[in-house]
């Protein structure tokens, strides 16, 4: 009867590690399966208390085992089965992929533990604590199941960036346009995209995919012979990321969006920053051409050997700048010149300042590549917005200012500049900025400090992430009885739902951390 409760809480072990394991893996994915951007997310970020709750009741049930009574087996198979609850894969915001990289790992993991038990189970006695001991190391397995297909996904992802580097070279007639930035080079991209598509067949990254692995797929999956121009978004987290994409798709252009203290984390210092983003401008040929972004204080300063087109909002000296802007709900106006001093008036249907600074980026680019003045008019008017960045969704009774993509200082006190300029009730709900290393409570702090007059709510998404942009907030003057605290993004519309309706509410949704900061 033992054997078969011993059975019985072997197996609801086992589903609980799967659970455990798949947890882990989808972590280590969302930390783009980086081994120290994970190592990071488990120091600091998850938190030895997180991942000591996911394993407690295994741990609970070692000594029950080791004492090995049928009541105490039993006790254990209980605190197996609570493994399992806590475990249970939950609704991500963006789930687990089983890409072909997650199965092979899964597949290593599986052997991995297939060969412990094979080992340990002959030995009834120590079977137990082998096994549990197995389970609290299962974070550090996902690094030894990594390092072990290192070889075999190196090799794999060298073929696809060959046949990649094969189709460009078979295109010789293809104009590249690299386009990184701390923020707004997601923007800039599907901006540029619409308005070349007025004279060009383009095709441009999809999403988020603005690793070499991304533009990889990209081409090899959607270029076409017939496509004239190819814009690459180029993301980067580690000094080299984006000369490694440049290696690849060897820019004829660049577009430097922004810089601003982004991924501290892993950059460690602001010059890492710069110098990683104009690895792209040191990719451009002397033939092309680098569209900066002069309002950016560390992209105008910096002294590069190349042709130069500046663009802005707010640089008096920026080769193209747009001025006038006024903002309302309709969206936002502007005028911009042309070389030759002749003004044009653009209207668009997105609002603030920061999607003009982008709007006037991808003029620059479209301008200069041959489209005149006027032929753009019309596709500025057009301009979608692109998903949660600064997208005005009209919801009810009551407006979204969707700014939910990862979020930084400048694009933060731009959305809220944004908020403020709302006639409404003015709502903001955060969890504040992440990922910025020893600056991150100043840097929250600080935009508490610069929210407190551009709102008139402020819903905080987490009670401790959220202690800089209270301090901030109380420190310039807000009254505390207007900032609400909550744990959950769920908690937060509710909130807001009970706000009382003064007049029509307008909630600026600044940032929502991905999974491995829930």
């Amino acid at each position: 009867m033992d054997i078969v409760i011993f059975g019985i809480w072997l197996v609801t072990y086992l589903v609980g590690a799967v659970w455990y394991i798949l947890y882990l893996m989808h972590m280590f994915q969302q930390n783009s399966y980086k081994p120290r951007e994970y190592g990071d997310w488990m120091g600091i970020h998850a938190n030895v208390g997180r991942l000591l709750g996911k394993c407690l009741y295994a741990l609970i049930s070692l000594p029950l085992v080791l004492i090995g009574s049928r009541g105490c087996l039993i006790a254990a198979c209980l605190m197996n089965g609570m493994t399992i609850l806590v475990n249970k894969p939950h609704k991500a915001k963006k789930p687990l992929v089983y890409t072909q990289r997650v199965k092979r790992m899964l597949v290593t993991t599986g052997i991995l533990y297939l060969l412990v038990l094979s080992a340990v189970l002959p030995m009834f006695r120590n079977a137990e604590f082998v096994l549990l001991l197995l389970f609290l190391l299962q974070p550090f397995l996902i690094l030894l199941v990594n390092g072990l297909n290192h070889p075999i996904e190196k090799g794999i992802d060298q073929h696809y960036i060959n046949d990649a580097a094969r189709i460009l070279r078979g295109m010789p007639n293809l104009k590249i346009i690299g386009v990184t930035g701390s923020y707004g080079k997601t923007s800039v991209k599907y901006y540029l995209s619409t308005l070349l598509s007025v004279q060009y067949n383009v095709l441009h990254t999809p999403g988020n995919y603005n690793t070499t692995l991304g533009v990889v797929r990209t081409i090899r999956e959607r270029m076409k012979p017939f496509h004239e121009i190819f814009i690459c978004e180029m993301g980067a987290r580690e000094v080299g990321d984006i000369k490694e994409i440049c290696d690849l798709v060897h820019p004829d252009y660049g577009i430097i969006t922004s810089i601003g203290p982004q991924h501290l984390q892993s950059f460690h210092t602001i010059e890492n920053i710069v110098a990683t983003k104009f690895e792209l401008a040191d990719a451009v040929p002397d033939t092309g051409k680098v569209f900066l972004n002069y309002d950016n204080s560390y992209i105008r300063e910096k002294k590069i050997n190349k042709k130069i087109v500046s663009y802005g909002i707010a640089e008096e000296g920026a080769d193209f700048r747009a001025y006038d802007i006024a903002v309302s709900q309709r969206g936002s106006f502007f005028k911009m010149k042309d070389e030759t001093g002749k003004e044009y008036e653009f209207h668009t249907k997105l609002v603030g300042s920061h999607n003009v600074q982008n709007i006037a980026g991808a003029i620059a680019v479209a301008h200069t590549l041959g489209i005149p003045m006027e032929k753009l008019l019309y596709p500025v008017k057009q301009l979608e917005s692109v998903p949660h960045r600064l997208q005005l969704v009209k919801q009810g009774d009551r407006i979204l200012i969707d700014d939910a993509y990862n979020s930084n200082r400048n694009g933060f006190e731009a959305a809220l500049d944004t908020l403020a300029m709302f006639k409404e009730l003015r709502i903001l709900m955060t969890p504040g900025m992440v990922e910025l290393g020893e600056k991150q409570y100043d840097e929250n702090k600080a935009v508490g400090v610069y929210a407190a007059d551009k709102c008139d709510y402020a819903v905080l998404v987490g009670k401790e992430q959220t202690k800089p942009i209270q301090d901030g907030l109380l420190e310039a003057g807000f009254p505390e009885n207007r900032m609400i605290l909550v744990d959950t993004l769920q908690e937060a519309f509710q909130m807001v739902n009970a706000i009382p309706n003064e007049k029509q509410k307008v909630v600026l949704i600044e940032n929502d951390l991905p999974d491995n900061y829930a």
